[in-house]
């Protein structure tokens, strides 16, 4: 590992670097890439692109070798055991997905309960809802508090004896909560069912050890940790993947077909049907060697200094409401606001005219929204490239936003 300067990352990155006005606050929704990402993913189309798992020649076994290299650094950078615990989606959403069909359908019974919390994200709630639909089984919420955080009140008298399936997010999209993970799972174990845990949010930030955390399956993204779209991870226990059926079938995921049966290829392939994202995945084990570059203790320091210092600058303008946690320890690089008496989508247009990004909206997170009493926010999200500039811009503009609206200040 390199010993990082802030100087240097953000040298690395070309859309901040070439685009020096513009001041990017949404890397919660997706971060931008470093040069050696795209450097990489261009030399792979260059130089090197082939179909994978197919072909005996030179070019195509160079590769699978690229391609099967990441899914051993993803078993790295998340401590799984094995590499077969470590299957590529296009998604965090398709991963959930693709865990609520292949694990939930064989799994869930009538009258079983999936357990969510108030908190998720719609790609956390919508395959749920339709797999408790067709196994006529029960979804339940864990309550929140007004910070958006899972109440541990409420993990012990939700999570029962008939509940199957847990699925939380780890840090709240919207809000930036960092929840009580460890005590969902310890009591998610205790009645024998098994936790998803959305980390989108959290493994760009901060390193997550699946071992340590005891997890049962676990999704996040590459697009928002420095790498390229299309390309989601799922980790499953082995011996939670070896109950799982297909989720789609067709090439790459075979062993034999007959004209009336086939079969299927190990574990992770049999849940990889067709050709993959391999340019994607390429490059997004490029994104997993930067981070590893410059270190997660250099990111998490570098990114939540950042979020104190919107977090205190957002707090001395009095027509700021600041939602979620209170205390920075508490949350992620993420912080959710609202300009007194100013729709949040006048506000982000108006800050676009000053070229600064941020996001406003319901952030995929409608039940969490209703249970604060509002129904949208803006939101900015920090990543490593951010400066304290970049914040000072941000507060500039919105002293700006209520006087365009016609407010004295």
């Amino acid at each position: 590992m390199m010993i990082a300067t802030k100087a240097w990352v953000e040298a690395q990155f070309p859309l901040i670097k070439h685009q020096g006005s513009l001041v990017y606050l949404d890397s919660a929704a997706t971060s931008q890439k470093p040069d050696q990402v795209i450097n990489r993913i261009s030399k792979y189309n260059r130089q090197e692109h082939a179909n994978i798992h197919r072909g005996v020649y030179d070019l195509s076994q160079k590769a699978t070798m690229a391609y099967d290299q990441v899914r051993q650094q993803v078993k790295y950078l998340i401590s799984a055991r094995r590499d077969e615990e470590i299957i590529f989606t296009k998604s965090t959403t398709e991963s959930i997905n693709l865990i609520s069909y292949s694990y939930g359908t064989p799994m869930l019974s009538e009258g079983d309960e999936v357990v969510l919390s108030i908190a998720e994200h719609h790609s956390n709630i919508l395959p749920w809802q339709q797999l408790v639909k067709s196994k006529n089984a029960v979804l339940k919420y864990l309550p929140v508090d007004i910070e958006g955080k899972i109440m541990e009140s409420g993990i012990h008298t939700v999570i029962t004896e008939k509940t199957k399936i847990v699925s939380v997010t780890m840090i709240s999209n919207a809000f930036g909560t960092l929840q009580p993970i460890a005590s969902i799972i310890k009591r998610a174990h205790e009645v024998g069912a098994v936790v998803v845990l959305d980390a989108a949010q959290s493994v760009p930030h901060k390193k997550v050890d699946v071992k340590a955390l005891d997890a049962d399956f676990l999704v996040f993204s590459s697009h928002k940790m420095f790498g390229p779209t299309g390309v989601g991870v799922l980790y499953g226990r082995y011996e939670l993947l070896e109950k799982m059926i297909p989720y789609q079938t067709g090439g790459d995921m075979i062993e034999y077909v007959e004209e009336q049966t086939s079969t299927f290829a190990p574990i992770p392939q049999c849940f990889e049907a067709g050709t993959p994202n391999i340019e994607g995945v390429i490059g997004f084990g490029e994104a997993i060697r930067f981070i590893e570059q410059i270190g997660y203790d250099f990111i998490y320091e570098e990114e939540m200094r950042l979020t104190k210092y919107a977090y205190d600058q957002l707090s001395c303008l009095n027509y700021i409401q600041i939602y979620g946690p209170l205390n920075i320890e508490d949350r992620g690089p993420v912080i959710s606001f609202n300009v007194e008496g100013v729709h949040p989508h006048d506000v982000t247009t108006i800050l676009n005219q000053d070229h600064i990004a941020i996001r406003a909206g319901h952030h995929c997170a409608q039940l969490l929204m209703k249970r604060i009493g509002l129904s949208s926010t803006c939101r900015v999200s920090f990543a490593v490239y951010n400066t304290k500039e970049d914040i000072n811009r941000l507060i500039e503009s919105l002293k700006k936003v209520r006087k365009w609206l016609g407010y004295e200040s």
